[in-house]
């Protein structure tokens, strides 16, 4: 699933799922157009507005799969590493990651080790991250 902007750049977009009354979280500004996993050639970044921002290298990523895992709660959450950036608590994709890496979280630093996302299309994601 490419978006038009993106593909320029070489870079394929995934937009986070909303659903539901989740789709009530445009009104905090997070919006499928500002929350996405884009996948590069080198580079992976995972944003969920103003709430979650990630950027990884690749060669970081130790495994990606289908994530059935419980969900509790929607937005960008986390605890000992893991962090659940979501707006649905289904098509969620696990990415492991080798060790500690930075992101934000409301503009504060955090660190993760897995990043548990919610996508529109999980099984492209897999696939372009499998690459």
């Amino acid at each position: 699933m490419n978006d038009q902007n993106t593909s320029n750049r070489g870079l394929q977009r995934f937009p986070i799922r909303f659903t539901g009354l989740n789709r009530a979280m445009s009104v905090l500004g997070l919006r499928p157009k500002n929350s996405y996993v884009d996948v590069g050639t080198a580079d992976v970044t995972v944003r969920l507005g103003w709430a979650f921002r990630a950027t990884l290298a690749r060669s970081s990523i130790e495994s990606v799969d289908h994530d059935h895992d419980r969900v509790l709660g929607w937005g960008a959450h986390g605890w000992n590493g893991v962090w659940l950036v979501n707006g649905s608590s289904s098509g969620i994709v696990r990415i492991e990651l080798d060790g500690g890496h930075r992101a934000r979280v409301a503009g504060l630093p955090i660190t993760a080790h897995c990043i548990r996302v919610s996508v529109a299309d999980p099984d492209g994601l897999i696939a372009a991250l499998g690459a």
